[in-house]
Parts: C-alpha cells; structure tokens; sequence
C-alpha cells in the first residue's frame, strides 16, 4: 500500500485513481498523519453488517414458544 499527500493527491487526483481502478491501494496522508485509506471498490462493502444480517430461527415440536410460555405462566398463578 502506497503513501501519498493530500496535495500531491489532489494535484494527480486522476491518476492516482487509474491506478486504484488497477487495483493499487493508498494511503492519504495530510500534515504526515494517516487520514483516509483510498482502495478499490467492491460489491462486498455493500453487504449488510453481520449483526444487521437475520439469524437462525429456534423452534420446537408442538406449539410455538409463546403459547408454552403463555401457558406455563398461566399455570403458575
């Protein structure tokens, strides 16, 4: 991964996009400190976040869970 200024970057914006098109990543740095890293697109960044991502669904023989918790409380009082 390449190293590149914020001035020089601007200066040669599109070249430096050309070569991140040809798979070239960088780093922008401003005042000589990390501020933004510039890397090729993918469709997987547009993927849903695992934890926005549906999880497994539990289920049991018989009646759904809510009924035998419904159930179950319903005995007790």
């Amino acid at each position: 991964m390449k190293t590149i200024t914020f001035t020089n970057f601007r200066n040669n914006a599109s070249g430096f996009i050309t070569e991140v098109e040809h798979g070239e990543r960088f780093v922008l740095l401003r005042r000589g400190k990390p501020v933004a890293g510039i890397v090729p697109f993918s469709d997987e960044t547009l993927e849903k976040p695992s934890w926005k991502k549906q999880g497994i669904r539990l289920q049991i023989k018989g009646s759904d869970l809510s009924s035998a918790i419904l159930q179950e409380r319903e005995a007790n009082y």
